[in-house]
């Protein structure tokens, strides 16, 4: 990428629709657009425009703003064409772009060069990319706040916090008969303590903010003709599955996305886990074991009139170690059971009837709460994160704690300060005010182009 091109591309998505954007950004705009609007739009006006070919015939018209450096999204000159939107008049409009000098922008190059020309710090610039991907309204509120800064605002509080007393400390170092006392000694500590404290809340907003990015992935198992799929279509809200008597009904992976207080859960209802000479079945059973393999948290579903098999503690034993379980007794209504949850040597059963939905809000509540989720009041605190994010901030804690037992040791204060640095470099990486170019490339590359 050349920083110094002037860059342009469809900003809208591709299709029929009201308003078509191509998006032109660079040093010194004004030539190219001389050549496609016949003038030099007053900034930041729209101005009705006819939009030109090389040959200066009109190919299509709308609104032209103009963007002067470094008013603008990219700290550059920005040019924003504002036309009907179609497959052809789009791309012609674009060729023409191109034609008059500009290149086709990469995949998120426009924000990189907001990042670049310090318009956007790394964390503001990836929320731009989180709000786009989205998928419920609470993850869109809390990559907002990202994209405002608020959790930049408070990693750069943390380094300026790590920063005052690494000047301390290091003042400590150069001027050796200058030596702490005692208080001093106690006030170091009593700053790391703070500053311990202050990580371990964003960490946990942090955290909180992964879920809504991320999601939950649960899988739904069991024998054949236990609910599964009528446990599916009462989570979802809606007959995503066929529900029939006949075992082994569902042959393929089944995926729902469902929302629970803002968090968003992927559904998969799989095939029956049994032994079967079915062909067809036996593809779905291999697909059941791949979904297994991929999931956060398993349903494991079980017929409560017939009690716990040997067929369903065989499914049990076959789910991967670590993975998180929730069993699912299902069918209470033929006993005329009432709903209930207990716990059962360190693992939830929950009783209810997919059938009647009894009892399934019981299992959305334990749902989130085997997801780590925590009220919050409209995204409140919460930041949204990525897995680098939550790496850089656990790395940063665990300098931090090596820190303190230095501390409490009263050990070399070089060590110390080293701790010290090597958290600020771990925070500091999250903004991207220390980022190599190979990890600059990976994210951006993630985004859509035009953006």
């Amino acid at each position: 990428m050349g920083n110094n091109d002037i860059i342009a591309a469809i900003a809208t998505p591709p299709g029929r629709g009201g308003i078509g954007i191509v998006r032109i950004s660079g040093k010194n705009l004004q030539p190219v657009a001389l050549k496609i609007i016949g003038c030099i739009p007053e900034p930041r006006y729209a101005s009705l425009s006819r939009f030109l070919d090389e040959s200066g015939r009109a190919i299509d018209q709308g609104i032209a703003i103009y963007f002067p450096s470094p008013h603008s999204y990219t700290g550059e000159d920005v040019l924003e064409l504002q036309g009907h939107s179609g497959p052809a008049v789009t791309n012609l409009v674009l060729s023409c772009c191109l034609a008059a000098g500009a290149r086709l922008a990469q995949p998120g190059e426009f924000t990189l060069r907001a990042f670049l020309n310090n318009k956007l710090d790394l964390a503001q610039a990836e929320g731009v990319a989180d709000i786009i991907d989205a998928s419920t309204g609470e993850a869109a509120r809390c990559a907002l706040r990202s994209l405002q800064g608020e959790f930049s605002t408070a990693i750069r509080t943390a380094v300026q916090a790590l920063t005052n007393l690494r000047m301390r400390i290091e003042a400590t170092l150069d001027f050796p008969e200058e030596e702490i006392d005692f208080s001093g000694q106690r006030d170091i500590y009593a700053r790391l303590g703070a500053i311990q404290m202050q990580l371990e809340h964003i960490l946990a907003s942090a955290r909180q903010g992964s879920l809504l990015r991320e999601g939950v992935r649960v899988v739904l198992v069991g024998q054949p003709n236990v609910g599964k799929s009528s446990l599916m279509n009462q989570l979802a809200g809606e007959e995503a599955a066929i529900v029939t008597e006949v075992p082994g009904t569902t042959r393929d992976a089944i995926r729902q996305t469902i929302e629970i207080e803002g968090v968003p859960l992927y559904l998969v209802d799989t095939a029956g886990l049994r032994e079967t000479d079915d062909a067809v079945e036996k593809i779905g059973i291999a697909r059941t074991r791949s979904a297994i393999e991929k999931a956060d948290l398993a349903l494991l579903l079980i017929d409560d009139s017939l009690g716990v098999t040997p067929g369903d503690q065989s499914v049990l034993d076959s789910l991967p170690a670590g993975l998180p379980v929730i069993r699912v007794h299902n069918k209470i209504d033929l006993l005329n059971r009432l709903p209930h949850i207990k716990d059962c040597e360190g693992q939830p059963e929950i009783y209810l009837s997919a059938k009647t939905g009894a009892g399934v809000t019981l299992l959305r509540r334990k749902l989130l709460e085997m997801a780590g989720w925590q009220p919050h009041s409209m995204g409140e605190g919460i930041f949204m994160a990525r897995h680098r994010h939550l790496q850089a901030l656990t790395e940063a804690r665990e300098y931090l704690k090596d820190a303190i037992g230095l501390a409490e040791r009263g050990i070399q204060l070089e060590l110390l300060a080293e701790e010290l640095r090597l958290a600020q470099w771990a925070l500091s990486s999250i903004t991207g005010e220390f980022s190599a170019d190979d990890l600059l490339g990976e994210i951006f590359s993630r985004f859509c182009i035009g953006k």
